[in-house]
């Protein structure tokens, strides 16, 4: 079963959604980037939170039936970065997003309002 970029971002934000993540946004890259159509940007309080939006992710993403190509940063759960193909997910600690403020870096990309 093959699913479009715009499903997966559905499913991912979704995901994140249903765990609580903080200020979840979705950019649009197409255009923009090569690397991916979308990014997810969230963050959680805590590492527990932020493992467990990450791993919600994993788990509806497989569930559709799409393998995940990439995964890092489980283990410090600081910030974790999900390749999923057309969507690449980044669930950060909210201290290290507010460091790393890769909105900032992606600005030439459009927010995605409906997801």
């Amino acid at each position: 079963m093959s699913i479009s970029s715009k499903e997966l971002l559905q499913i991912a934000v979704e995901a994140a959604d249903d765990k609580k993540a903080m200020n979840i946004v979705a950019l649009d890259l197409k255009g923009v980037s090569l690397v991916a159509d979308y990014f997810v940007i969230c963050h959680g309080n805590s590492d527990t939170q932020v493992q467990a939006i990450a791993t919600e992710i994993r788990k509806r993403v497989q569930e559709s039936g799409v393998q995940i190509k990439g995964l890092e940063g489980m283990n410090s759960a600081r910030w974790v970065l999900m390749d999923l193909g057309d969507v690449v997910v980044h669930v950060f600690h909210r201290d290290e997003r507010e460091y790393y403020n890769i909105e900032r870096l992606w600005s030439d990309a459009k927010v995605v309002n409906k997801v």
